[in-house]
């Protein structure tokens, strides 16, 4: 795992071999923005003690969504440390156990891409301490903002810290060579909907699920991907519109 720091002494990236998860401080008080994969709790407390920081002060892990990638080792360290895990109501009876992980509506080129996400170990059931909605403004950060951003899954949401211009997109954007759409969505037209809503709140540092955060121009760079997105999506409807 590689630990990048993004914002001196307030936001740190754990990146895993699939997948990542960001870790914010306010002072002694930590918040996890997702968890990595299941077996990865040693390693995110190793990171978090490198910074001179305390796994105790590990005060809730906030999930943007109920992947195997992003549950991972929320149960585990939650049971370690106290944390108090936190999912948007509609994703927190999968990231429960009591519901199955809804299937994503697959592109051709993304079926091999899937199947390789699906080495990563299956997260176990966690309970979950906190369901979230839309708009609700969590304490940390300087006030949190949830942004409900269905598509990628039906629950999957936004992290937006508006006082510090940075913004948790989880799946629903990546960053994987240029900005983009994220991947395996449940609704494709869902997903490109929250995709520009998220650009809309125009960050200074976006943090995706997958790939490197947009650090400079991300305003812009995210503005025009969705627009780009729009457009493709838009010609591809067209044939099937005049069929």
């Amino acid at each position: 795992m590689d630990l990048v720091e993004l914002l001196p002494d307030r936001l740190h990236m754990l990146r895993f071999p699939i997948g990542q998860a960001y870790l914010w401080r306010d002072g002694e008080a930590l918040t996890l923005i997702d968890a990595g994969h299941a077996g990865s709790a040693g390693a995110i407390e190793e990171a978090i003690r490198s910074l001179g920081a305390r796994p105790e002060g590990l005060e809730r892990i906030v999930l943007t969504h109920c992947h195997r990638d992003h549950v991972g080792a929320a149960g585990e360290l939650a049971a370690r440390w106290g944390a108090r895990v936190w999912a948007h109501r509609l994703d927190a009876p999968v990231v429960r156990g009591e519901l199955p992980v809804p299937e994503p509506v697959l592109l051709d080129w993304e079926v091999p891409l899937y199947a390789h996400g699906l080495t990563v170990p299956q997260a176990p059931p966690t309970p979950v301490d906190r369901e979230l909605e839309d708009g609700e403004v969590l304490p940390f950060g300087d006030g949190a903002v949830v942004v409900h951003a269905p598509g990628h899954t039906p629950g999957s949401i936004g992290v937006h810290l508006p006082r510090h211009g940075v913004l948790f997109t989880g799946d629903c954007v990546a960053g994987v060579g240029q900005v983009m759409l994220g991947v395996f969505n449940v609704d494709r037209a869902q997903a490109v909907a929250s995709f520009r809503r998220l650009a809309e709140l125009a960050p200074s540092v976006a943090c995706f699920g997958h790939g490197d955060p947009w650090v400079t121009d991300t305003a812009e760079t995210l503005l025009g991907a969705v627009k780009a997105t729009e457009e493709a999506e838009a010609t591809a409807a067209a044939p099937e519109a005049a069929g």
